[in-house]
């Protein structure tokens, strides 16, 4: 069985996760596919099959994508380790049959390939090439948007229109994206006191430290809203990284103005009783926030549309102590 690692520290700090997907489920299909559309990838264009009846979905996120869009997928990847179907509860949209699920940073292809997919959904991920053309091989493999420059970079917004456009749900697509930039616009319109502060956005696992840079998704979230991701931060950024590591000595720089601060693996105590961030100006003065909630943690990660939604809800009154 041939099976393509895809764990790094970065993707571990990512936060363990997103979603699980299943395809509407019908035989595989004895008929020729008919050409759906095509749609334009950072791996080149790819030409889908119309109203891909066997979705297996293999991105952060692409599950619920695709559930949010009315197609069940028939296998997915439970990226938030959430368990069961692998959905948060900040998604509406349930299964009528419960998807395989697939690994997420390891990929057994052999496994996707007995489902007999006609679409493979890939949109955030690693973007390796090789892991990419694997994948095709399988099926018509959608991966990130063109643009994409980073791991796991894709934005919840083109995820959503990428996905819509390769389902043939390009308007659906379009309405979701609009509902969730009226959330976000009106987020922005409450809190005008967010404009220009610097903001350091951070995780703790296994007792490692990290911090997250420009296009991150939660970084992302976060400039939306107003904030400016610190500069000592963002000067450390490395290619292809939405992450930094950070010794101990060095957890000076997660103060800022306003510091969000989550858990990897562990509950919200390691780093409420962590003495160095407690020691932070920024914690010192009641300008950290701990995402303690497991749910919301994992909706500020997951970068969908709606786990957005979920996290200007709950989230962004957190933030007010910036």
């Amino acid at each position: 069985m041939r099976l393509r690692r895809l764990s790094t520290f970065a993707p571990v700090i990512a936060a363990l996760a997103v979603v699980t997907m299943t395809a509407c489920g019908t035989d595989s299909g004895s008929e020729a596919a008919v050409d759906g559309p095509t749609v334009d990838t950072m791996f080149g264009e790819v030409t889908v099959p119309a109203a891909p009846q066997r979705v297996v979905a293999l991105g952060w996120s692409d599950a619920e994508t695709a559930l949010a869009l009315g197609v069940q997928p028939i296998g997915a990847s439970d990226w938030l380790a959430v368990g069961g179907d692998g959905l948060g509860p900040w998604v509406e949209e349930s299964y009528d049959t419960a998807p395989t699920i697939l690994g997420t940073y390891e990929i057994d292809v052999e496994s996707v390939a007995a489902l007999e997919p006609d679409l493979i959904l890939w949109t955030r991920s690693t973007n390796d090439q090789a892991v990419y053309e694997d994948l095709s091989d399988i099926a018509p493999t959608v991966g990130a948007p063109v643009g994409t420059d980073i791991a796991y970079g894709t934005t919840w917004d083109g995820q959503t229109q990428l996905i819509a456009d390769a389902l043939g749900k390009s308007e659906d697509g379009r309405q979701l994206v609009d509902e969730t930039n009226t959330k976000f616009d009106a987020a922005v319109a409450a809190n005008p006191q967010f404009a220009e502060k610097t903001v350091a956005v951070g995780t703790l696992y296994s007792g490692q430290l990290g911090a997250y840079v420009d296009g991150d998704v939660r970084v992302d979230f976060m400039k939306r809203l107003g904030f400016v991701n610190k500069p000592e931060i963002q000067a450390l950024a490395e290619p292809n990284k939405f992450a930094i590591t950070l010794s101990a000595e060095n957890t000076a720089a997660l103060d800022a103005d306003l510091t969000v601060m989550f858990p990897i693996g562990t509950g919200a105590e390691s780093i409420i009783n962590d003495a160095a961030i407690q020691a932070l100006p920024s914690a010192r003065d009641g300008r950290l926030v701990v995402l303690e909630d497991q749910n919301l943690n994992n909706a500020f990660s997951s970068a969908s549309a709606a786990g957005t939604q979920y996290a200007l809800d709950n989230a962004v009154p957190l933030f007010h102590k910036g």
